[in-house]
Order: C-alpha cells, then sequence, then structure tokens
C-alpha cells in the first residue's frame, strides 16, 4: 500500500472524499450525507476510497459544517456563561448596529444564552493588573454547584480583563473542572486573548455552545477510522484556511466555524495562480447555501471577524448585528441560504421566495425521489433541462422530472404561471439571493465585480454561475476539474495554522522595540509547544490606529520580529509607515506629519509545510457518460443543447447554448457564452461575447 492522503468534506447533501495517492494521482466520490449523524458519512466515505484503492492515508483532513449548522439552527449544548459582576448582560446588549435602518420593528437575535444561564462572580482586576476584588474560592464552589443545578453541558468563563491578566479566569476554570466532571470549560483567555468585551464574549459563548457537540462528532469519526483499521491522525480545516489537529479542534471548534467553505477558497486561490488569474471571486454553492469570497492580486481577502447566523453570514461587512459576532481568523467569506435543496415557497402575499430552509439530503429535493415533496431549486433546474433525468452520482441518485415537475407545480398553480414560467421564476430569485454574497464581497467593498473573473464549484455553482456572471456584467467564469467536490480539494493543500494574539496599548513612536519583540516571542515560545512538530514559517501582524480612533488597520510587522534572536526586534519606524500607507489606501486618507500612532495588538501565525498544488485527476470520472442534446428553457424560449463531456471540450472556444454533465455537476453554457478547456488544470473556461 502506498501512502496517501484522503480530504473529506461534509456538505448538507452530499459528502465529499477526494484521495490523493503518492503518485499525485486522485480517486473522488460523492456520497450522500446522513444527517443528523453526519460521521456515519464521512467514515463511510474515507472507508470506500481507501478499500477500493488499497491505499493507507498518511492524513485524514476534515471539513464540517457541524459547528456551523449547530449555531444557525441553534442545536448546540446547554451552556452556561460566567462572567465578572456587573457584566451579565454584555451578551445581550452587543453592539450598537442596526442591519435594517429603516425597519421599526427589527429586534436583536436571542442570546445563545439566556439570562438564567448567566453568572456574576464577585471578582475584579484592573486593566493594569491591579486586583480590586480577589476571586474567593468558596464562591467559585458555591457557583459549580449552582451550575451542576441547572443540567448544563457547556460553562463560558469570560472575566474582566482577562485577555491581558489571565489569572482569575485560569483558577475559576480549574475549580468548575473540579466540580463539574464531563461539562466542558471554555475560557476566554484561552480562545481569544483581545479587547473589546462583547466580541471576546460572544466568541467564547460560541464556542462553549459548540464545543460538546463538536467533540463527539470528532470522537465517533475517530472510533470510526480506528474500526476500519486506519490509524492516520486525523486534521479539521480552520476557518483561516489552514488545518488544526483534532485534539485542538475539540478545544476550540469555534475556529473551525467555516470550515467547508474556507477549504474552496483555498482550492481557488491554488487554481487561479495557475492559470496566471490575479483578480477572481471564488463562487461556492452546495445544497444548502452560497458562499463567495474575493481572490485579489493573487492572495485571499482575510478578516478578524465574522458574523453568523444572520441574513447574510459574513466577515468585514459595514452593516451587521443580525447575527454572533465573532472574533477568529477568518478567509472572508459571505454565505446565503441559498442552494440546490432550498425550498421555493409562497410567502404572506403570495410572493415567490427561495430558501434559506432547505431540503437537505434527508428527504432531499422531490426529484431525488426520497419522499421531498416540496419544490427545491434542483427541481427547477431540472424542469428547465439543465440537469439531467436519470441517475448521477454513482447511481446514489436518480433525478426524476416528472417528481420535479410535480413539485414545481405546488408553486405554479398558485401564481397561475406555466410550468417552465415558475421554474424559471425559482431559478432566477435564487439567483438574486445569491448576488447578495458575491456583491458583498466585491462592490460592497469598493471593488468592481466586472474586472473579477468567477471560479464556480459545487454541486449546483456551475449550474448557476453564467447566470450570475450576466447579472454582475462578469465576463469570464472557470470551472475546475472535479468543481462537484472542489472544498475536498482544497483541504489536501491547507497546512497546519496555529494563531496568538497579545493586546497592548503602546505608542509607537516611543515604545522600545525590545517590548514589542517580547511579546512576539511570548506568543513564539507558546506557539511551539502547541504546534505538531516545527513549524515551517512565522507570520507577524500588527494592529495600529490613529490617536482617537476605534478601529485597527493591520499590517505586516518587519520580518526581524519573528526570528527569535536579540536581533529580532521590529523597525517600528518602519511599521509606521506601514500603517500610513495602508490607512490611505483603505480610507483615501492620512494623518498629519507626527499624528500620533497607537499599538493595539501584536499577532503571530505558525504555519506548516505548504503541499504542492499539482494534482492529476481523471477526465472520466464514474457514472452514466452524457450525449446527445437535450431540451433547455432559456430566455423564454426551448432550445436544443448538445450535451458534452469535459474530455470532448477543446482548446478553442465553443459556443453555447452547450452542457457539459459530469459525475458531480453540470456546467451550463448559456446562449451568449463560449466554453473552451484549459490543458494544464483541465479547467473549463466561459467567456460571454460582446
Amino acid at each position: 500500500m502506498s501512502a496517501t492522503r484522503v480530504g473529506v468534506d461534509v456538505g448538507g447533501t452530499f459528502t465529499d472524499v477526494i484521495l490523493h495517492g503518492a503518485d499525485g494521482r486522485a480517486t473522488v466520490r460523492k456520497l450522500l450525507s446522513t444527517p443528523p449523524a453526519y460521521d456515519v458519512a464521512v467514515v463511510a466515505a474515507v472507508g470506500e476510497l481507501t478499500s477500493l484503492t488499497r491505499a493507507a492515508p498518511s492524513e485524514v483532513v476534515h471539513g464540517t459544517t457541524v459547528a456551523t449548522n449547530a449555531v444557525l439552527e441553534r442545536l448546540g449544548a446547554p451552556t452556561a456563561l460566567v462572567t465578572t459582576k456587573g457584566f451579565r448582560d454584555v451578551l445581550e446588549l452587543r453592539r450598537l448596529r442596526v442591519p435594517h435602518m429603516y425597519d421599526l420593528f427589527w429586534r436583536k437575535p436571542e442570546p445563545i444564552v439566556e439570562r438564567r444561564l448567566r453568572f456574576e462572580i464577585d471578582e475584579r482586576v484592573t486593566a493594569d493588573g491591579t486586583v480590586l476584588r480577589p476571586l474567593d474560592e468558596a464562591e467559585a464552589r458555591a457557583l459549580a454547584a449552582v451550575l451542576r443545578e441547572t443540567g448544563v453541558e457547556s460553562v463560558a468563563v469570560c472575566l474582566l480583563h482577562s485577555y491581558v491578566h489571565p489569572e482569575h479566569e485560569g483558577s475559576l476554570g480549574r475549580v468548575l473542572a473540579e466540580e463539574l466532571p464531563g461539562v466542558t470549560i471554555s475560557l476566554s483567555s484561552e480562545i481569544l486573548r483581545e479587547q473589546r468585551e462583547y466580541e471576546r464574549t460572544a466568541t467564547t459563548v460560541v464556542n462553549a455552545y459548540v464545543r460538546p457537540l463538536m467533540s463527539s462528532y470528532i470522537d465517533r469519526i475517530r472510533s470510526g477510522l480506528d474500526g476500519l483499521g486506519l490509524d492516520a491522525p486525523l486534521s479539521i480545516m480552520q476557518s483561516s484556511g489552514g488545518v488544526m489537529t483534532s485534539d485542538d479542534a475539540r478545544a476550540r471548534p469555534v475556529f473551525a466555524l467555516e470550515s467547508g467553505p474556507a477549504a474552496g477558497v483555498v482550492a481557488a486561490l491554488g487554481i487561479v495562480r495557475r492559470l496566471g488569474i490575479a483578480d477572481a471571486i471564488a463562487f461556492d454553492m452546495g445544497g444548502t447555501t452560497a458562499k463567495a469570497s474575493l481572490i485579489e492580486d493573487g492572495a485571499i481577502a482575510r478578516g478578524r471577524e465574522y458574523e453568523a447566523g444572520g441574513s447574510l453570514s459574513a466577515g468585514s461587512r459595514l452593516i451587521r448585528g443580525s447575527g454572533e459576532l465573532l472574533r477568529i481568523p477568518t478567509i472572508d467569506i459571505a454565505e446565503v441560504g441559498a442552494g440546490g435543496g432550498s425550498l421555493a415557497w409562497l410567502d404572506a402575499g403570495g410572493g415567490l421566495q427561495v430558501g434559506p430552509r432547505s431540503a437537505g439530503a434527508d428527504p432531499g429535493p422531490a426529484c431525488y425521489g426520497r419522499g421531498g415533496v416540496e419544490p427545491t431549486v434542483t427541481d427547477a433546474n431540472v424542469v428547465l433541462g439543465l440537469l439531467p433525468e436519470g441517475a448521477v452520482a454513482d447511481g446514489q441518485i436518480t433525478l426524476s422530472r416528472e417528481r420535479a415537475a410535480e413539485a414545481v407545480r405546488r408553486v405554479a398553480e398558485p401564481l397561475e404561471l406555466s410550468l417552465l414560467a415558475a421554474a424559471a421564476g425559482v431559478h432566477r430569485i435564487a439567483n438574486a439571493r445569491m448576488t447578495r454574497a458575491l456583491r458583498s464581497v466585491s462592490s460592497e467593498k469598493g471593488r468592481d465585480p466586472r474586472e473579477f473573473a468567477i471560479v464556480a464549484y459545487g454541486g449546483s455553482g456551475p449550474v448557476h454561475a453564467a447566470g450570475l456572471a450576466d447579472d454582475l456584467g462578469v465576463r469570464t467564469v472557470v470551472v475546475p476539474a472535479v468543481a462537484g467536490l472542489f472544498s475536498a480539494v482544497g483541504l489536501l493543500f491547507a497546512r497546519p495554522e496555529f494563531h496568538d494574539v497579545r493586546m497592548c496599548h503602546l505608542d509607537v513612536d516611543s515604545v522600545e522595540p525590545a517590548h514589542v519583540a517580547g511579546l512576539v516571542a511570548e506568543m513564539r515560545r507558546d506557539l511551539e509547544a502547541a504546534f505538531p512538530g516545527e513549524p515551517a514559517e512565522w507570520a507577524a501582524t500588527a494592529e495600529l490606529r490613529y490617536g482617537g480612533q476605534s478601529w485597527e488597520v493591520e499590517v505586516a510587522l518587519p520580518e526581524r520580529a519573528v526570528e527569535g534572536t536579540s536581533q529580532g526586534e521590529p523597525d517600528l519606524a518602519a511599521l509606521r509607515a506601514r500603517f500610513e500607507d495602508e490607512h490611505e489606501r483603505l480610507y483615501g486618507v492620512r494623518g498629519q506629519p507626527g499624528s500620533p500612532v497607537e499599538l493595539r495588538a501584536v499577532r503571530l501565525v505558525a504555519l506548516g509545510v505548504a503541499p504542492e498544488h499539482a494534482l492529476s485527476i481523471s477526465e472520466e470520472e464514474p457514472g452514466v457518460r452524457p450525449s446527445g442534446a437535450r431540451t433547455v428553457y432559456a430566455d423564454g424560449e426551448l432550445v436544443e443543447a448538445p450535451v458534452r463531456t469535459r474530455a470532448s471540450i477543446g482548446v478553442a472556444a465553443e459556443p453555447g447554448p452547450l452542457l457539459v454533465d459530469e459525475y458531480d455537476t453540470t456546467v451550463v453554457v448559456p446562449p451568449g457564452w463560449s466554453v473552451r478547456r484549459d490543458e494544464v488544470t483541465a479547467s473549463l473556461i466561459l467567456e460571454r461575447a460582446g
């Protein structure tokens, strides 16, 4: 047996697995997900491929939305919050951010931890470390007794100023762990050592909320892999695009909240670099959601905040307040509830709506014949002829146009529309919802989407990509090989990544460089102790602001800062210059000469070895081979579209309408577009005429 790496990504409808052999070749499969026990499909997928290829994996890398779904659906563990006396309602007060300015009836989301489970303890440490009221161990043990009576499964601890003085929090955590065996304890000083009380509290609470669920999920996967005789280490994808050990994921699952979507962006970056495309929008449409992320100047857009659970989950948005605001290192991904399984329905006024509810994997869209009766986006696409009838994905499901039509009639008849017109309406409304995500990462950030290509993947992404590109004025769409399993591909190219941060409040012009170097050295020691093996690369950044500002700009620290030697003191004059240049780039202005500049935080990232992005994937994937033509409803009329395989598409452009049916998706090339195949990556390049 040869050593291999396996990437397995769980979606709302399918579980995707890719096995990358030592010879660089890859084998892929899709299996139906098994909600709510998603781990069953994960273990089955890995077992099927390792048995088929007779290969022993050296590592299994997993991307999952288990934590995300728990937050979105409020299915996490019963959780309590313990905080400093007087700060019980920080979680409820939130920030003064209103996502709908003129909606007089808008209400803040209910806190994850209701007020009866938020407890205070009479301790107090000032920002400079002065202990005003010491932690009383007897009070802590009495509090533990109260928590025991509530029956909570997880506790979040967030004490005032523990981001810089964590001693009280550590002592309280030890007492709670002794008194509450079997209850997980999440300390803010171990999750997020950053200032800002609401963000730190919210992030720690979400970690506590999903921790029992995520820990149990990882344990079941580990047990399942052991049962298959596979002792390969299990790694979990982080929201930042790196991977973490399964042990770290058990303790800090909040860092894996956008696990699966992040992997797709990592893979998209690899493809556009190989194609020589500098600016692109990664677009991932699966069974339940659609995601978008910006790639600019050959680099992924990243953020430090993420809002989960709102009508639009996104990082770095100007308008927030509808979800849970988390301070985690993340790829800047915008997400809306629109996927192939999203349900079409009529609102109280009789208007047609799509999503955010989804048919998921069970029962799935009506056309699957697994018990679903409500119309979905996939049903509409089958009716329109965009998706083929018959067996797909190794014959695991059979798409029935008759069942799809029956479901779509549930909205067509009340609207007095023809079947095709109703299906087209569902398709267009789904596109309209998805443009919110695409605009969130482009035009809302001052970028013109017409200057970007779209990299489309996910089981439904290539079906809708050209239509979305038309709406946005985008002229180029890239559909990579195995687009329907592309997030699983990205898992193979992620590297270990560990983050740490130290807050400070320093004047850049007067602070000693040795003080900043000391903060970096402290984090380096902690990360070296936690890192599996030796880090291959270090990256240090600093957050700065002009005096009087409320929010910071993050810039890279001069390289010497992470050398770990006496020569490792950063050049603070160069740091100031970087900040002012970046401030001007972002906001168009810079301070007057001599304006005070404050250093507010220093960050350090330890990175493992980056895998090569070379991957050999067979163009002839398993499944029914397409041939002939299919009638498609496009622009209000029926047209005959040739049905082709990816391998049959040449390097010269061929005009649409044209369909490319594949094992994992269908690529729709509408009228007015052309398609060609890139010989190096096997990607299909769609280009708009005119």
